[in-house]
């Protein structure tokens, strides 16, 4: 049996933008990437803290250091520059790698910063 569990979440990132006439994703700056364990092309799901919406989409790669976090196309429409979001990963594991796996926690600051990454719940 798989189970679908979390993989790694960027928590209380600031949206940096919304562009509407840019093709359908999410713009995350390449080194939260690598610290939350994310990739390009990756399944995300999206939840507005402001205003409570809740939406899927995927990563595309935002420019080294400048802490972009950008929702594109649809999606914009979702979202206010500003916006508090948290943006989260699931995995499809059996329930032994379920039972260890730790997700990546990536907790930045107003300015998409990290100032703390978590390996537990």
């Amino acid at each position: 049996m798989l189970i679908d569990m979390l993989y790694s979440k960027i928590h209380r990132a600031t949206v940096t933008d919304a562009n509407l006439n840019y093709v359908g994703s999410i713009t995350i700056d390449e080194e939260l990437l690598e610290a939350s364990k994310m990739r390009v092309g990756q399944k995300v799901e999206i939840l507005n803290i402001n205003n409570g919406e809740r939406f899927s989409t995927y990563i595309i790669l935002g420019e080294r250091g400048k802490r972009d976090i950008c929702l594109n196309g649809a999606a914009a429409r979702k979202v206010h520059k500003g916006d508090k979001i948290i943006i989260i990963a699931y995995a499809n594991m059996d329930i032994e790698e379920a039972d260890e796996y730790n997700p990546a926690i990536v907790i930045v600051d107003d300015e998409n910063n990290v100032i703390e990454e978590l390996s537990h719940l």
